[in-house]
């Protein structure tokens, strides 16, 4: 695995955590992830105090029993994106890199560790805006559903094949997938 342990205390406190920028590897879900999202909401916490309104663990490393890239994904919930910067200046404080945001416009995107090992990826975003919404939503649905979160596990399982060192067409060719859960669900769930 693209791992290097020396690099990031989180990968030495979480060993189960980390991947190298751009690339695909799923592993067997770790109930270790959980704990490594709640070791980090009390981490960043206080350091964000009254700035934020809450947190949300999300992407697969949150659906128990789905096999996922090793590395957690967490939002940040603010009143205002537009106000965020200094959050965005205690996260990088944290040990926390702001990159591109890859076409999602109502977040900033932050991820920890080096380039080579990766353990959180962080989105700020405003609550109740689309990218909380969306992501909220399809957690839940594949939490309630195992059958959907096995045909999930299953594609991804097939694109990480083709396109391990391609994480951006990996993450592209699962769009249609989740967009399709998402036009699945009732009406959008106030959060």
């Amino acid at each position: 695995m693209s791992r290097n342990e020396d690099s990031d205390h989180s990968s030495e406190t979480h060993p189960s955590l980390g991947l190298a920028r751009g690339t695909v590897e799923l592993v067997e879900y770790d109930p270790a992830w959980r704990e490594a999202y709640e070791s980090e909401v009390a981490r960043l916490r206080p350091r964000l105090g009254e700035s934020v309104l809450g947190f949300e663990h999300v992407g697969s490393t949150s659906v128990p029993g789905l096999a996922a890239k090793p590395i957690v994904d967490m939002l940040v919930l603010v009143s205002d994106l537009d106000a965020t910067e200094d959050v965005a200046r205690v996260l990088s404080d944290s040990g926390y890199e702001e990159r591109p945001n890859d076409d999602v416009p109502d977040r900033r995107f932050f991820a920890r560790g080096p380039p080579s090992c990766r353990t959180h990826y962080l989105s700020v975003t405003e609550r109740g805006s689309d990218c909380h919404r969306e992501q909220v939503v399809f957690r839940d649905v594949l939490r309630e559903n195992r059958a959907l979160a096995a045909a999930y596990e299953e594609l991804k399982r097939g694109l990480a094949s083709v396109h391990p060192d391609d994480r951006d067409v990996y993450t592209e060719a699962k769009s249609s997938f989740v967009q399709s859960v998402l036009d699945g669900t009732d009406a959008p769930r106030d959060i």
